[in-house]
């Protein structure tokens, strides 16, 4: 199975974020959540929500849903991160860190 995954789709939307946040757009909901008059909050509000959606899908055994709600996760963290400006490079040195 690991053989299919492609690391590249979280670099690609780690530019999307950060060019979201560089160049907002109305039409985006990625500039939107950065560019929220609650700030951090929104974004963190975001994770906080998709995660127990996460956690009740796991809970429940539902793989197609369980996948969904990971990817939220993982796409809400990536906006949280910047909104941190805290650099997706940054996290990926201390996994790679941590390996050792």
């Amino acid at each position: 199975m690991t053989d299919r995954i492609d690391p590249a789709i979280i670099a690609e939307l780690w530019k999307v974020i950060c060019e979201r946040a560089e160049t907002p757009s109305e039409n985006s909901y990625t500039s939107r959540l950065l560019s929220d008059p609650k700030g951090i909050d929104k974004v963190l509000e975001k994770i906080g929500e998709e995660t127990t959606e996460f956690i009740i899908a796991a809970k429940n055994g539902g793989r197609q849903r369980t996948t969904e709600e990971a990817a939220d996760v993982l796409y809400h963290l990536l906006v949280a991160l910047r909104a941190a400006g805290v650099d997706l490079a940054d996290v990926l040195a201390e996994l790679e860190q941590r390996r050792k």
